[in-house]
């Protein structure tokens, strides 16, 4: 077996064993939940710390604590889940920046934390919406939707890149990425919508799949370009070695990062639902 066959293989299988245990604890939904989506986000902002400063310090840890926290803090309390999640990144910004100011290496003080902020941010920011949605009205539909917008794009997105693919989208920071591409995920978006609709979600109306559907259609491929600059930026290949031949974690939620907000930003705005019960009552 050769090594792109047999890296096929790994995929396949931590696939097989890692996807039913993350569906497993967003159907129990309540604190399982949150406690999936906490360890998510502080392993996307571990990954971003290292790869931006290459190393964990004080204040990269912070961030890490930080972003793990957003999301168990905004469960708990849904309706303040912005005031939350921006009392927790000032308690990071301020605590970094007073540590920079006794740090040997003070010229790079701000930077440090502009990258603790923002990685706090990445992480629980972008994966913090998902606690937030699941413990309110029809929370693991709305959970779904965010999923599926997603999935959906990433997959339509591949095999209509594979099929027809023909003018780069960013060849600057994404070489394989198409405009054809681009255009099959936004259908599958659009269509994965239609069909969570008639499988699992009725109470969307058709304004929603579209709405929604266009949004991850664009959001989703924006997520992941932004992350592949990171990347790139740093002259690293993979966000991480967590998922074994997947890489890292951010290399899997990129486009989730993006979408998730966008749906909870819908849910509230749109929608006008907000809130819930507390995790331990789901």
């Amino acid at each position: 077996m050769n090594e792109k066959n047999r890296n096929l293989v790994v995929r396949i299988v931590a696939a097989l064993f890692l996807l039913p245990a993350v569906l497993a604890l967003l159907v129990l939904g309540g604190w399982w939940t949150a406690g999936l989506v906490s360890a998510a986000a502080g392993a996307c902002t571990l990954e971003y710390e290292l790869i931006t400063q290459r190393g964990l310090g004080v204040v990269e840890t912070l961030a890490v604590l930080g972003a793990a926290l957003i999301p168990l803090a905004a469960a708990a309390h849904p309706a303040g889940f912005t005031a939350v999640a921006g009392w927790i990144l000032w308690v990071v910004f301020v605590t970094a920046a007073v540590q920079g100011l006794f740090a040997p290496d003070r010229e790079r003080a701000p930077t440090r934390t502009a990258h603790a902020v923002t990685g706090c941010l990445y992480g629980g920011m972008g994966l913090g919406p998902i606690a937030v949605l699941r413990v309110g009205p029809a929370g693991l539909q709305w959970v779904i939707s965010a999923l599926v917008i997603t999935w959906a794009n990433d997959t339509c997105a591949y095999f209509a890149g594979r099929l027809f693919g023909r003018h780069k989208l960013h060849p600057a920071v994404s070489p394989n990425k198409t405009w054809e591409g681009f255009a099959g995920g936004a259908v599958g978006s659009v269509g994965g919508m239609f069909i969570t609709r008639w499988v699992a979600f009725p109470a969307l109306t058709t304004t929603d799949c579209l709405v929604l559907g266009l949004v991850g259609g664009v959001l989703g491929p924006l997520g992941d370009l932004c992350e592949s600059l990171l990347k790139r930026a740093h002259g690293v290949k993979d966000s991480g070695t967590l998922i074994p031949g997947h890489g890292g974690l951010l290399d899997r939620v990129d486009a989730l990062l993006f979408n998730a907000p966008a749906v909870y930003l819908y849910v509230v705005a749109v929608r006008g639902l907000l809130g819930g019960p507390p995790p331990g009552a789901l």
